[in-house]
Formats: C-alpha cells, sequence, structure tokens
C-alpha cells in the first residue's frame, strides 16, 4: 500500500514518520525548504514511545502524480484550499483520503472537491509540535489515530489501511461509526481550544486558578449539550476521557491554537470555536464560554491584521 502524507510538521510528520519506521511506503508531500532540512537530518522525532531519526521519501508539489491509495491529509483549515490544491494529482487516481484536520467543517469541502466516495473519515489524538529546527516533539504518550468508512462499512481500502497502521506503534481505531468519533474529538478540541486560548494557560495552570475547573467543565457540558442537538450522542467512556485530560492538574498540555496565537500566527477561530458557537446558538446550548473565546480570537485576528502585533 502506497501512501502520501501531505506535510512533514507535527501530526503528518509524526503519523508517517510511525508508518515509515515499520517499513510502510510512504511519501511525505512536503514544500523545498522543508525538503532541504529532511534530505540533510533525516525525519526526527522526539517521543515518549520512542525516538526517531532516519531517512524519509519527498516529494514537490510539481512533481506529484497519481499513483497512492491512501493521502493523509494533514492541515490548518486556513490552508485548506491550497492543501488541496496540492495533493490533486494524487487524488486522480483511487485515491482514499484520510483527513486529520481538526473540526468537522471541512468535510463538506472535501466532498465538493474529490468527491464522497473518495473521502473518508478521521480524527486524531497527539499533543505534537514541530520544533524551529525541523525536528518533531510528541510531548507526551497520547498518540491515537481513528479513521473509518463514513457509510460505517469496513471497506477492502479501509482494512488494507489498518493492517499497515497495525505494524506501527500508533494506536490504531478502524471505527465502526467514525461520524460519531469525529463529534466526540470536536466536543473535546473546541473546549481544550476555547478555554486555553480564553485563559492563555496550559491544563495545569488553568486547573490552579480560581473558577479554572469550573469553567473548563462548563465548556465540555456546552459542547455535549451542542453534539447531542446534532444527533451524536458522545458515549461515557468519550467523556470520561475528555473530562479527565481537560482537567488533569498534571496537565502540561493546551491547544495547538494557543501555541500558534502565542507565536503571532493565523489561527482556527472560525473553523473550531466559531463552528460550534453557531451550533450552540441554533440548538440553545450555554454560548458563554465559546462566545467569549471567539471574540478574543477574532480581536487577535483583527489586530494582527493590522500589523500592530508586538515584534518578538
Amino acid at each position: 500500500m502506497k501512501t502520501l502524507v501531505l506535510g512533514a510538521g507535527g501530526i503528518g510528520g509524526y503519523f508517517g514518520g510511525r508508518l515509515a519506521e515499520a517499513g510502510c511506503d510512504v511519501t511525505f508531500l512536503v514544500r523545498p525548504k522543508r525538503r532541504e532540512v529532511l534530505a540533510r537530518d533525516g525525519l526526527v522525532v522526539e517521543s515518549p514511545k520512542g525516538n526517531l531519526k532516519m531517512p524519509v521519501k519527498t516529494v514537490l508539489a510539481g512533481e506529484l502524480n497519481a499513483g497512492y491509495d491512501i493521502v493523509l491529509f494533514t492541515c490548518k483549515a486556513y490552508d485548506l484550499d491550497s492543501a488541496m490544491d496540492a495533493i490533486a494529482p494524487a487524488m486522480q487516481g483511487s485515491a482514499a483520503l484520510v483527513p486529520m484536520l481538526n473540526g468537522i467543517a471541512h468535510m463538506e469541502r472535501l466532498d465538493a472537491r474529490f468527491g464522497a466516495a473518495s473521502v473518508m473519515g478521521g480524527t486524531c489524538q497527539i499533543n505534537v509540535m514541530l520544533r524551529p529546527d525541523g525536528s518533531i516533539l510528541h510531548a507526551d504518550p497520547l498518540q491515537r489515530l481513528v479513521f473509518g468508512e463514513r457509510d460505517k462499512t469496513k471497506s477492502a481500502r479501509a482494512q488494507a489501511f489498518a493492517a499497515e497502521l497495525a505494524k506501527t506503534k500508533i494506536d490504531t481505531v478502524l471505527s465502526e461509526d467514525i461520524g460519531l468519533e469525529m463529534w466526540e474529538k470536536v466536543v473535546f478540541l473546541s473546549a481544550l481550544a476555547a478555554i486555553t486560548c480564553l485563559f492563555r494557560g496550559n491544563v495545569r495552570e488553568i486547573m490552579a486558578a480560581p473558577g479554572g475547573r469550573e469553567a473548563m467543565q462548563r465548556a465540555l457540558d456546552a459542547n455535549v449539550e451542542i453534539a447531542r442537538g446534532e444527533g451524536f450522542d458522545p458515549r461515557p467512556q468519550a467523556i470520561e476521557r475528555a473530562t479527565a485530560r481537560l482537567t488533569d492538574p498534571e496537565g502540561l498540555w493546551s491547544a495547538s491554537m494557543l501555541r500558534d496565537l502565542e507565536g503571532g500566527g493565523q489561527v482556527e477561530s472560525d473553523h473550531i470555536v466559531g463552528w460550534m458557537l453557531e451550533r450552540a446558538n441554533r440548538h440553545g446550548a450555554d454560548a458563554t464560554l465559546l462566545s467569549l473565546a471567539f471574540t478574543h480570537l477574532k480581536a487577535y485576528e483583527n489586530r494582527r491584521a493590522a500589523n500592530r502585533l508586538p515584534r518578538r
């Protein structure tokens, strides 16, 4: 099975790297500067699941052709259009796209571009980042990749990709209800993004602050209500898992959106927090914290657009 990974940043680099480490046929679609780093240093991952340093295959957008079975699609929401353009040559064949984006809002646009039959469902849970030197830091043991067919069948292509992933160190689930899995992820993620960005801290810092635990729980409860309003009732174990991670008094994690914000970069405000806020209002859920977080993020974007962010 031939797998194309869009990018070799945090998520793509980590999951693609684990596939390559296991001997799978993996190629990374990268930009010229990233290719130079990978050619010089190899793909470097620091992880509690085992460090990794190895040469990997890369391809530039102008060199890409059809012939892949799986396209592991990892990008930020604000890069969605350019990312779809980049992988389009690979999608001309029979490739199946497995999205690893945050949220759900991208699915409609992927369907429109490539056809729903070519787009599987997918999500992941991992705390990972690309360092300035080009290495990838996997900060804690969580490294879960969940995917599946949206019609709830176990297709041959899904089972073949699951067999590839089974060779790796990745905790993998071939889901029989990937729509529910994706909703459970956005319930967790939008609470994490809203609260860590609003209060500018990681989970441990927020839990140690007066009212921090109550705010996080309120955000999570509202998101569960939104999911139920959309017809997806999160399972008790998913709620328990989200609660434990969002209220861990020793939790050193935060949303990647907070890292982007603190670094002066673009943020996925509309795709994650704004999208959930629209649905909170639609279903009469508690929108207070989502609304405050969204205003906070949009004010940041306005300041960034006006080039008034302080220089670092």
